[in-house]
């Protein structure tokens, strides 16, 4: 192993962990990224360290993403860090915000086969997914003969929508960020989405980035069916 090769790849590796996305688009990023492709060292250096963290490296648009792997309890978040971070005080809550994530990612992405994803959402379309595909899952007998957590997890979540109204009084001009209403529940969510810059808001529509879209087609075969962990974690609500 050289010395110079082994600096390449602890470049890309602290790059990526500190946030920054290596491009070819970009001057500064441009080297590392054509080191990680054209250098088999490099790259090997890179993907085992990774790796051995728990992180994935993926890549989209020719640029570098990384994230990190299920249970990464270093560089992800424990549903305790969620609620402190989204402001929740109960897992209930913390599964209606998962769920609404999960239902935004199948607005986007219905077929994994094509990927043909819309080009942006809106509040007031997810409040309505999120209020069908409810109904639909508490219909289903099925949902009540699963894991106890599993159970729980999609009672809790469907008993707390069916309480918030769509809207506060106060809310009519403007949705705020809370967990007093529906609507105020996915702009607490999509808020989320954009700190972590998956999504970008502009007027009322929201447009999802490249970084959604390199995490979310390389984990949509994986996770797709993987709805009822998400949603019970380890955790009962």
């Amino acid at each position: 192993m050289e010395s110079r090769n082994l600096d390449k790849a602890l470049d890309i590796y602290a790059a990526l962990i500190t946030g920054q996305d290596i491009t070819r688009n970009n001057k500064e990023t441009r080297e590392m990224y054509e080191d990680f492709y054209s250098n088999s060292e490099v790259y090997e250096i890179t993907t085992r360290l990774l790796s051995k963290l728990n992180l994935s490296i993926y890549e989209y648009n020719d640029t570098l993403y990384v994230t990190a792997g299920e249970g990464n309890k270093v560089f992800g978040y424990t549903n305790d860090d969620m609620k402190r971070i989204m402001g929740l005080r109960l897992n209930r809550e913390l599964y209606m915000s998962y769920f609404i994530m999960y239902m935004t990612l199948l607005h986007f992405y219905q077929d994994s086969a094509s990927y043909q994803v819309k080009e942006y959402v809106r509040a007031e379309e997810i409040m309505q997914e999120v209020t069908d595909y409810l109904k639909t899952l508490t219909a289903d007998l099925s949902v009540y003969s699963m894991q106890d957590i599993q159970q729980e997890s999609f009672k809790s979540i469907a008993l707390l929508w069916d309480e918030l109204p769509a809207a506060t009084s106060d809310e009519k001009d403007k949705v705020k960020a809370s967990r007093a209403s529906r609507a105020g529940y996915i702009k607490l969510t999509f808020n989320f989405l954009i700190s972590q810059r998956l999504f970008v808001e502009t007027g009322d529509r929201y447009y999802p980035t490249d970084r959604f879209h390199a995490l979310v087609e390389n984990y949509f075969e994986e996770h797709k069916g993987r709805i009822y962990s998400i949603l019970g974690g380890t955790e009962h609500a």
